[in-house]
């Protein structure tokens, strides 16, 4: 078998297709748009999928999503990991090891999440098989680039092994209902704007969350469905009827999101003319396109749910040497799985809003949303401004602080959501500012992010003794500003 090759319009359907009809073990790694894929495969299993775009957000999304039924996984532990395995801390904050770092790091990530009891067993391998199927989805989309086969990680700790045919199967499903939005909606990355018209005609439209109002100012629609918990299809099938009455525009992916490729009615269709897989079911088989737009409760159904029974895991994820078929107990017998009382247990303001009793809100109501409000402190005229540019288009109240020794004042009298703090300024530093709003009570949960240019391993350490929830190096964009904003707000 030759270890490299490039492809120009074939499927990569078909590739995935033979290697899982391979004994051998290997990973496949492919280039397309300037965006990488790697897929690990071992005996004709895949034991992991990650692309190069974001993939510590893409796993924040989904620890998310499971920390409304695991209450293991705080905002805090998330932020955790990040510091500990994100690339740029990566080699500093993590035990020196060769070995460990021949696998992708967000993938060291779950590992170090089951090694702390933060995750079971099992419910890492629903964890990556849901990582696994979104980064599928976008490689399916690739009409040409290059791959080449690689030797497999011999030391990469396996958490699953799954089934390609299965998960290429639940791929081309949710490939198709996207294509139900096309040319409307051509990527789960654009992000949707609500538009206020007094001209905007309501009465035909369906009704929105206040939560998603809230939000729907510059997050993508995966980002949306984060917040929200929900799936992005079904959120996509709400907002469907305001895009077309014009009352929700899309503007296009921020990068690096540009790169992934988009979806196609023309690819799509081919597909469900050729493809060789099935859609599961016979109801499924039978549900034309637009039922499936016009009827949500439909819709819910063809969408898989995310944390799987015993059954489905059976079907999708093979036991290994390190994790036995007996030391994979069905997800719903886990503690943990289920959330507690509401006294033990307080969820996010979010998801408390949108597990309470139906209400919804049109976009004539959109202005009286509560918009979070940010202090940003900097000495520095060009940051200060930079940061209010990017966050004030994205409907956050940002007030600006310029001397740092006036800034406790400010920030009592503003009572911000969140807090950006520079890290050098004259005066006064960010390590002792921080150390001042801290010890005032009203601010011990205000997330306080630092804003530095300094990427230094001590500056971390000391950052997280003096309460910091955060870190945001300098230089930074609009992307990296937003995702550590919705990191702590959401």
């Amino acid at each position: 078998m030759n270890n490299s090759g490039a492809f120009t319009k074939l499927r990569p359907l078909n590739l995935l297709r033979q290697l899982s009809n391979c004994s051998d073990s290997t990973c496949l790694q492919a280039l397309s748009n300037s965006v990488s894929w790697s897929m690990y495969l071992e005996h004709g299993k895949i034991t992991y999928a990650t692309h190069s775009v974001e993939p510590f957000d893409r796993l924040e999304r989904h620890l998310r999503r499971l920390s409304h039924q695991i209450p293991l996984l705080t905002s805090e532990v998330r932020v955790q990991l990040r510091l500990m395995f994100e690339p740029d801390s990566h080699s500093h904050l993590i035990e020196d090891d060769s070995n460990s770092r021949s696998y992708p790091p967000e993938y060291q990530a779950i590992s170090w999440l089951v090694s702390q009891q933060h995750l079971h067993s099992t419910q890492a391998a629903v964890l990556v098989k849901e990582l696994v199927k979104e980064v599928m989805e976008s490689f399916l989309l690739i009409k040409e680039g290059t791959y080449e086969l690689t030797e497999p990680l011999d030391r990469m700790p396996k958490i699953c092994r799954l089934n390609v045919e299965k998960i290429l199967e639940d791929c081309q499903v949710r490939l198709r209902n996207w294509q139900d939005f096309v040319p409307q909606i051509s990527s789960p990355y654009q992000r949707p704007y609500l538009l206020i018209d007094s001209k905007f005609d309501n009465q035909y439209l369906p009704n929105l969350q206040p939560d998603l109002t809230n939000w729907m100012r510059g997050f993508s629609l995966c980002h949306l469905a984060a917040i929200l918990n929900q799936d992005e299809i079904q959120l996509a099938s709400n907002l469907y009827p305001y895009i077309l009455k014009g009352g929700i525009i899309l503007h296009e992916p921020d990068p690096p999101y540009d790169k992934l490729p988009k979806i196609f009615e023309e690819q799509c269709l081919r597909w469900s003319l050729n493809a060789a897989v099935p859609l599961r079911g016979s109801k499924l088989r039978a549900a034309s396109r637009r039922e499936v737009r016009a009827t949500p409760t439909l819709l819910s159904k063809l969408i898989p749910e995310l944390i799987d029974t015993k059954k489905e895991l059976n079907n999708t994820v093979d036991s290994n040497p390190n994790i036995s078929e007996e030391n994979i107990a069905p997800v719903q017998r886990l503690p943990q799985i289920y959330t507690p009382p509401k006294d033990n247990f307080q969820e996010p303001t979010i998801s408390n809003n949108i597990n309470s009793a139906s209400q919804s809100v049109t976009a004539a109501t959109v202005t009286v949303q509560k918009v979070h409000k940010i202090v940003s402190v900097d000495d520095s005229p060009t940051i200060l401004k930079e940061i209010s540019y990017f966050l004030e288009n994205e409907n956050f109240s940002v007030v600006t602080i310029n001397d740092p020794l006036k800034a406790v004042l400010s920030i009592i009298r503003h009572k911000p959501d969140l807090i950006l703090l520079d890290l050098n300024m004259l005066g006064i530093d960010g390590y002792e500012l921080c150390r001042i709003i801290r010890n005032n009570s009203i601010f011990q949960k205000t997330p306080i992010i630092f804003v530095t240019g300094s990427k230094g391993i001590v500056d971390k350490v000391k950052a997280k003794l003096v309460g910091a929830s955060g870190y945001l190096t300098k230089p930074f964009t609009r992307t990296e500003l937003l995702k550590i904003v919705f990191m702590h707000l959401a």
